[in-house]
Parts: structure tokens; sequence; C-alpha cells
């Protein structure tokens, strides 16, 4: 699979009016069921507009979700290293 096919997979969640949290869990769910990998890690880092422009209008704020499954999600020092890896 290649990476525009991820970002269209993102497109397709994101594009929905939901929460960040269940957007991260669709997309490592749909990642897990057609590509059947071991694992999947997900990390989602997003600005919302409802804190930088209304409400608390904190300019820089984001957000970061993740969602992990397979080997990710059984073993915590995997996960630990992948995140390591991606600077998180």
């Amino acid at each position: 699979m290649g990476l525009s096919k991820i970002a269209r997979t993102v497109d397709v969640f994101a594009r929905r009016p939901q929460l960040q949290e269940r957007m991260t869990a669709q997309i490592v769910d749909s990642i897990m069921t057609y590509l059947k990998p071991r694992g999947a890690l997900v990390l989602v880092e997003a600005r919302h507009l409802c804190m930088t422009i209304r409400g608390a209008e904190k300019r820089n704020s984001t957000m970061r979700t993740s969602a992990s499954r397979g080997v990710f999600e059984q073993d915590r020092a995997f996960r630990d290293e992948a995140l390591r890896l991606l600077g998180r």
C-alpha cells in the first residue's frame, strides 16, 4: 500500500464531523481490517478551529490522539519504541 492510500484513508474519516479520538480508532481499525498487518499504530495531531478561533483562543494549541492494535497493543516495549522513533 502506498503512502497516498494512507492519506486518502485519513481523508475519508476526517471529512465526517466526529470526535478526534473516534477518528483515530477508525483509521487504525481500517488499516488492520484491509491490510491485515501484525500491528498498527496511528497518531493524529490536529489543530481545532474551536480552540484557535472561538472560545479559548489558544492559537498554537494542538490535540494528539493515538490508537494501537495488534503487536503495538500487546507489547508495551514495542509500542514505546515506535513512539520514541516518532519523537513522541
